[in-house]
Formats: C-alpha cells, sequence, structure tokens
C-alpha cells in the first residue's frame, strides 16, 4: 500500500513541470458532466482515505480491547470527546478553504485560490495550536466536568497529554486535503488520509503491545501519523498543485476576515457535535464505565459505517462551489439533490451490514454484556435514524459553500441543544442507556429536514440574484 501511495506523487523534478502545469489544476473539472457522477467518484475516493482513517481510530481501538481493561476503553472515549473540539478548529478552516478556493477555481481565478489557500493553511496551524495549548492546559478540568473519575480519569488524562501536541498538525493535513479536493485531485486527497491510517496500524501494535506502552502507546502512534498526514498533504498542494505561495504578511491580514466569515461559523458547527457528544457522553456515565466504554465502541462503529456520509459532505462543497463560480444554479441543484439520494441509499446498505454485524462487532471489541446490548441496539433498531443527521451534515456543507456559513452554525447546534439535550435527557429516563442513544439520534430528524428545505430555497434566492448582477470575467493573471 506504501508503494501505492508514492505512486500517486511524481518525484522526478524534470518531469514535474510537464505532468502538473498550472493550468492542469486552473481547470475547473466540476462544471460538465454528470454531478452524480462527480459525487460518487469524489466521495468514493475521499470515503477510501477517510473510512481508513475511521478503521485505523477502529483498529487503535480494537488493539487496546485486547488489553481487556474497561476502564481503558473509557478512558479513550473521555479522551476522543476532549480532542475533537480542537480538531474543529482544524476542520472549519479547511471548509474555509474549500468554500473560497473552489469558487474562485470556477471562475477561472487561480491566483486568488492560490493566495487563499496558501493563508488558510497558515491559519489552520496557529489557531489549532493555540486552542489544543488551551485544552492541554485543562485536561484534568475538563476530564472532571465529563464526569471521568479514578483510575479513568487519569488514564484519559495520560492519553491527551500526548495527542493534543499534535492537533495542529492534524489541522494542516487536513486543510490540505480539503484544498486537494477543491482542485478535483480526489487520489491526492485520498493518499493524504490514506498515509495516516497506515502508519496508525503499523505502529499501534508495537507501541502498545511489544513496548508495552499501552494506552499512552495508541495516543503516540496516533501523533506519529498526524505528522504523515500533514507531509503527504502539503506535497501534494506544493508540489503537485502548486497551490501554495509565499506567504505575505499583509494578504494574510488581508484574507483572514475572509477565512473567518466561514471558518468561524463553520467551527462553531463542528464544535456542535463534540459539544453534543461529550453532553451524551456524561449522561451515560452515570450508567458506569460499562455503559461508556459501549458508547465509545459505537462512537468508533458510527465513523466506519458510515464514513462515505462523512466523506460526502468534504467533496460535495468543491463540486457545489465550482459550479456556483460558474454561475449554473441548476447544477447546484443538482449536486445536492444527488448528495442526499446518495445519503439515503447508502445509510439503508449500512444498516442492513450493521444488523448482521452486530454479534460480532461487540465480540471484536471483547464487550461486556452490557456494552454488547449497546451496540446491538444501536446496529439493530438506531442506525437507519443516521439518514436524517446524513441529511443535515449535506447541508450544512452547502451553506459553507453558498456564503451562508450562519445558517450551519444554527441548524447544528440547534440540533446539539434543543435536538440533544432535552431528548437525551428524556431518553436516559424512559430507557437507560439504550434510550440514551436513541433519542440522540431522534433529534436530528427534524433538524435534517428543515436544514434540507432552507438549503434549496437558498439556491433559488442567489439564483434570482444572480440575474441581476454581471458575471465577473475569468482572471488572466498568471498562474
Amino acid at each position: 500500500m506504501l508503494g501505492w501511495l508514492i505512486s500517486l506523487i511524481p518525484l522526478a523534478p524534470g518531469r514535474r513541470q510537464a505532468q502538473t502545469p498550472a493550468t492542469q489544476a486552473s481547470k475547473p473539472v466540476f462544471v460538465t458532466g454528470s454531478t452524480m457522477r462527480h459525487i460518487l467518484v469524489m466521495t468514493g475516493t475521499s470515503a477510501i482515505g477517510l473510512v481508513a482513517i475511521f478503521m485505523s481510530d477502529l483498529a487503535n481501538f480494537y488493539f487496546l480491547a485486547q488489553l481487556d481493561d474497561v476502564e481503558i476503553k473509557a478512558a479513550v472515549g473521555f479522551g476522543a470527546a476532549v480532542s475533537f473540539f480542537s480538531i474543529s478548529i482544524g476542520i472549519g478552516l479547511s471548509i474555509a478553504a474549500a468554500a473560497l478556493a473552489s469558487p474562485a477555481i470556477g471562475a477561472g481565478r487561480m491566483t486568488r485560490a492560490r493566495r487563499l489557500g496558501t493563508n488558510a493553511l497558515v491559519a489552520a496551524g496557529f489557531f489549532s495550536g493555540v486552542a489544543a495549548a488551551a485544552l492541554w492546559l485543562m485536561i484534568p478540568w475538563v476530564l472532571d466536568q465529563l464526569g471521568a473519575s479514578g483510575r479513568t480519569h487519569d488514564l484519559a488524562s495520560a492519553y491527551l497529554t500526548i495527542l493534543l501536541p499534535s492537533m495542529p498538525v492534524l489541522a494542516v493535513g487536513m486543510c490540505a486535503s480539503s484544498l486537494l479536493r477543491s482542485v478535483g485531485d480526489a487520489n491526492g486527497a485520498m493518499a493524504v488520509t490514506l498515509i495516516g491510517a497506515v502508519v496508525t496500524v503499523a505502529l499501534d501494535p508495537i507501541f502498545i503491545f511489544t513496548f508495552g506502552w499501552g494506552i499512552e502507546g495508541a495516543a503516540l502512534a496516533s501523533a506519529l501519523s498526524r505528522c504523515a498526514v500533514m507531509a503527504v498533504g502539503l506535497y501534494g498542494v506544493m508540489v503537485r498543485h502548486r497551490l501554495v505561495g509565499r506567504l505575505r504578511p499583509r494578504a494574510f491580514v488581508g484574507d483572514l476576515p475572509r477565512l473567518g466569515f466561514i471558518a468561524a461559523p463553520a467551527v462553531l458547527t463542528n464544535l456542535a457535535t463534540p459539544f453534543a457528544n461529550a453532553y451524551v457522553t456524561s449522561v451515560i456515565a452515570a450508567f458506569g464505565d460499562t455503559a461508556v466504554s459501549g458508547w465509545t465502541a459505537i462512537g468508533r462503529i458510527i465513523p466506519v459505517a458510515f464514513g462515505a456520509i462523512f466523506a460526502l459532505t468534504g467533496a460535495i462543497g468543491p463540486i457545489i462551489g465550482q459550479n456556483l463560480g460558474a454561475r449554473d444554479f441548476g447544477r447546484v441543484r443538482a449536486a445536492l439533490r444527488d448528495g442526499l439520494i446518495f445519503t439515503g441509499l447508502y445509510t439503508l446498505v449500512a444498516w442492513l451490514l450493521l444488523v448482521l454485524a452486530a454479534d460480532s462487532l461487540a465480540v471484536l471489541f471483547k464487550a461486556t454484556p452490557g456494552a454488547t446490548a449497546l451496540i446491538v441496539f444501536f446496529s439493530t433498531v438506531a442506525a437507519p435514524l443516521f439518514m436524517f443527521l446524513g441529511a443535515l451534515f449535506v447541508a450544512n456543507a452547502a451553506f459553507n459553500t453558498l456564503g451562508r456559513p450562519h445558517f450551519s452554525t444554527a441548524f447544528n447546534w440547534l440540533r446539539a441543544t434543543l435536538g440533544t439535550i432535552p431528548f437525551v435527557t428524556v431518553g436516559a429516563t424512559l430507557g437507560g442507556a439504550k434510550g440514551v442513544i436513541a433519542a440522540n439520534l431522534l433529534g436530528g430528524v427534524v433538524f435534517g429536514i428543515v436544514a434540507v428545505v432552507v438549503c434549496f430555497r437558498l439556491i433559488d434566492k442567489l439564483e434570482r440574484d444572480s440575474a441581476v448582477t454581471p458575471k465577473p470575467a475569468p482572471s488572466r493573471e498568471p498562474a
């Protein structure tokens, strides 16, 4: 697999200029052809890389599960709830990079796309680093608030102490991958995430078992894999596509408001998910470490089972963005519609596979009877409700690219608060830990439907506004 990844990168400097001229990156590939085909290709390649990352996360949990220590499994769950807050910074800026670069590419303005890409990468590393440092200093307090205690608290603290410093590295890698998707380099974006998965799976058993480092070894393996993600991502954007130029402080400061206009709401949007998960984790914690370990296992199963939907949210933005830049609103609508169709059909297939694999998944994680009951319940009963969360994610991706990132923020936080807290509280009272899991998904149904309706109406409004605004000519600036 490493050989295949390396083969994606042209190594010969003499051939590089011939193989990756600036005009290759400047061609907007999504403005013609079937939108469903573009969605399938971009989502498929993105899903391979993304699911590989999720699989490595799953493998990480699997290796730790072999230690047969419920407190270690619970500690990983608390650690994941904390670390995602810092990751959200990188996700927000990677969304901003794609949302701004893809319309510029669609309009033929490559110099603008390159400048925005450069400044987004720098901002991702800096702001994610600040957030990671703040969280690192507050690790014990944050874990206390989540309900971790005793040895589980100590293990989660050790895990986060090693993992959090790698967050800015991951943020830069994610931003680079997003820029590669913006120019339609599906294979390059896939390579970024695949290399991270390969490194994690290769190092996990060595660090956890051979060296006997346990949960700290798992954290170190994850941190090193993120360094590999950043290295491959930067190579792709700097060498293959030349989407990174010289950092100019004045331009960087000037672009911060543009990046912030999308990134700040996108960060808030993405913080809604860990906020909701943290609340669910705190409620689950009341039912003991066994319930937390079951919830942690489900948290590892969801990204793998529904990885293509998560990949779709990153893949559909550039498709919508390039067509928005070209002012082809019929194709913008078609991309959104096809994304929703894909979400629905994929959820049904994933649900069927989960039903068939539920018992095996519990055995794989050496789950206790209580944790097994939660895993089986999610797989057989609750999983199809993820369709509505998927619809919300697709609508949010469209809002970001259509210049309404605050819509994404509003819908995600409504779902994370009104669609989570009262539902989960009632679910815990009526159905215990199972009620919590079901209620957490039920709360997303209404907001997913409403977000889709609003998104289509927004496209109609933008088309009407566009009819009275002259279309800018493509830039003639040299790439």
